[in-house]
């Protein structure tokens, strides 16, 4: 009888340990599993506030470098445009004949002209033909003059620079000669260096259709 009665309690004390085992290790799986679940949701609540940032900071940034891009072609297209307009009414005449219209739109005497003459004057050419004691031009030398006399020259060479040499001789010698060669040799040594600028373009294109 006391064996059976040590076998219940045993028996009973085994139970109560086991149950006690299980629950306790079903709290804790349960309880890990809350957590487990808790920290998902908390990564995925993140990985959606980082998303919805990135998204919108890339959709900013994306915005104002399409705007910045399109500004920029527009400033460069209207740039452009401007400077296209400058060089078309000038393209179709050489170089030459825009330089001859500078020339006379800084120099000439009289802008209301009929026509605009031009004289190529090879070096060695006598500065005054009429007289055998004038020295001859030392590089070759343009002449350009209106239809009168009144109206002025322009005498000079260019240097390729924008900046030209001007020889102060009359379109018409008037005078006593032979007025000796020192007279001719101070020309040449007090040639004066002058900038052409560029100019109107309407003007000088006004110019270029007198070029005769």
């Amino acid at each position: 009888m006391k064996k059976i009665t040590k076998i219940l309690y045993f028996n009973i004390s085994l139970c109560m340990l086991v149950g006690c085992s299980n629950n306790t290790n079903e709290e804790y799986i349960n309880d890990s599993s809350e957590k487990n679940s808790a920290l998902e949701s908390t990564k995925e609540t993140e990985k959606s506030i980082l998303k919805e940032t990135a998204d919108g900071v890339n959709d900013t940034s994306t915005k104002e470098t399409v705007k910045n891009n399109s500004d920029s072609t527009n400033s460069s297209s209207d740039s452009n445009e401007g400077s296209k307009g400058d060089k078309e009414i000038l393209s179709p005449y050489s170089s030459e004949q825009i330089e001859y219209a500078r020339v006379w739109l800084k120099l000439g005497a009289n802008q209301e002209i009929d026509g605009l003459y031009v004289q190529h004057i090879p070096a060695g050419t006598l500065i005054n033909p009429n007289d055998d004691t004038s020295a001859s031009y030392p590089e070759d030398v343009i002449q350009l003059a209106g239809s009168r006399l009144v109206d002025g020259s322009v005498t000079y060479s260019g240097n390729g620079d924008g900046t030209i040499n001007v020889y102060n001789v009359p379109l018409r010698w008037d005078g006593s000669y032979p007025a000796g060669e020192k007279f001719y040799t101070n020309i040449i040594e007090n040639t004066k260096l002058v900038y052409v600028d560029p100019g109107d373009d309407e003007k000088i294109l006004a110019l270029i259709k007198l070029l005769k």
